[in-house]
């Protein structure tokens, strides 16, 4: 497993893969030195990450390889499909899974989601429209969805 460290608007990005994909990508609230060599099988994944940040980029092109149960991935795989610029509920998620009683289950696979931003778990909202959860923290939630909006004049969320 090879890591690499890069800044980003939210801070400090600690990402890991081999050539079986990218496994994990989460965004660190402590100090790290950033890489000064990106190996080579981060490299993809480090660059479409800077042009998302750049808003060059809207969607991701790269092997993913996440840890995780098989219910977990079904989420994930889910997750996949919530179109930039748009958010779902919970509740949304759960019923295109087909069990719209699963929320608490889709809920604490959306919070183990190890690809943060590549595997948008950002994009889901209460039903009632407000932010919740988020393993990064509900600023970063916050800031990923203004920075995906098309109205960047105003914030979406106080």
């Amino acid at each position: 497993m090879e890591t690499a460290f890069i800044n980003t608007p939210l801070g400090i990005a600690k990402l890991e893969g081999d050539d079986l994909g990218l496994s994990s990508i989460i965004v660190l609230n402590g100090e790290e030195n950033i890489s000064t060599e990106i190996p080579h099988t981060l490299k993809n994944a480090v660059n479409q990450l800077q042009q998302y940040f750049t808003g060059e980029r809207n969607g991701f092109d790269i092997t993913l390889n996440p840890k995780g149960t098989a219910f977990q991935k079904r989420v994930w795989e889910a997750l996949l499909k919530i179109p930039y610029g748009k958010t779902v509920s919970y509740l949304d998620l759960s019923k295109t899974l087909g069990d719209p009683k699963a929320i608490r289950a889709v809920a604490a696979a959306n919070g183990k989601n190890p690809l943060w931003i590549i595997v948008p778990c950002h994009r889901v909202i209460g039903s009632d429209g407000s932010l919740t959860g988020y393993a990064g923290g509900l600023h970063r939630k916050k800031w990923l969805l203004e920075h995906e909006s098309p109205f960047k004049q105003q914030s979406l969320f106080e």
